[in-house]
């Protein structure tokens, strides 16, 4: 087993990791196998080294079931949620009224990220000891112009202070004068990745807004927030998501894994 990152926060910050067993491209995702151990227990073990809060919030009974054969918490959810920004906020809700303890901060873990950094998670948990940070997230630079291009690979604009001012599934901000294959090399492009952290009061904000146009347009909810007037902090990584995102994205896990291993 891993051994535990000690960091003592004066914040207290909970880890949710929502998990839903319906996915149009993999259905029962958090309950795949990978290295004998499901999904989520791998995500779950991941936070469980950053934060001494951890949850993971369902809809389905089967993947509570399994959470708690692990010996992980489990939360209950609606099924009605359309983002796992939402099933965050009722987790929230029921984690402090069953633990008895207000959370500062909330973790949004990505269920779908078994390699997932303890390191990574504790950078965005203390981007929060500066009080005008209301959202966290983390984005890494693009390396090929085919990532850069594909619509599935959310780009994000930020300032040279961290702040996000946008983010687009198009190429942006577009390079004038250069073919498109020529852009990584007169702009440094952000890959957004996905992983979020909120104040606790602001998650519980978040969860009230209707949707916005921007939001509507691109089909990304961080533009909401931004569209609402909040304030986005981004740190920058340089270690590469794996997401399982479909069974063949499962496999190459596997043989990631299994080479890990042998090191």
């Amino acid at each position: 087993m891993r051994r535990k990152i000690n960091i003592i926060f004066v914040l207290k910050v909970f880890g949710i990791i929502p998990a839903r067993y319906a996915s149009t491209r993999f259905p029962g995702k958090p309950l795949a196998l990978l290295g004998g151990c499901c999904m989520v227990e791998w995500v779950y073990r991941r936070a469980s080294e950053a934060f001494d809060t951890v949850a993971v919030a369902t809809d389905d009974e089967r993947i509570a079931a399994e959470v708690r054969r692990f010996g992980g918490r489990a939360v209950m959810t609606s099924p009605d949620h359309s983002s796992g920004t939402d099933r965050c906020a009722e987790a929230l809700a029921k984690m402090q009224k069953e633990t008895g303890v207000e959370a500062d901060v909330v973790v949004n873990v990505q269920g779908d990220e078994p390699f997932i950094e303890p390191a990574l998670l504790l950078r965005l948990a203390a981007c929060f000891d500066d009080d005008a940070t209301e959202i966290a997230t983390v984005v890494k630079p693009f390396e090929n112009i085919d990532d850069l291009l594909h619509p599935n690979h959310v780009k994000a604009v930020i300032t040279e202070a961290g702040r996000a001012v946008y983010f687009s599934r198009s190429p942006i901000p577009y390079i004038r004068g250069f073919a498109q294959e020529d852009w990584l090399a007169q702009h440094c492009f952000y890959r957004h990745l996905g992983l979020y952290a909120f104040r606790a009061d602001v998650l519980n904000r978040l969860a009230q807004l209707p949707p916005s146009p921007l939001e509507i347009a691109e089909s990304l909810e961080q533009n909401r927030w931004i569209e609402n007037g909040y304030y986005i902090r981004v740190i920058q990584t340089q270690d590469d998501s794996i997401a399982v995102d479909t069974p063949e994205d499962l496999a190459k896990a596997e043989s990631i894994m299994q080479k890990s291993q042998h090191l």
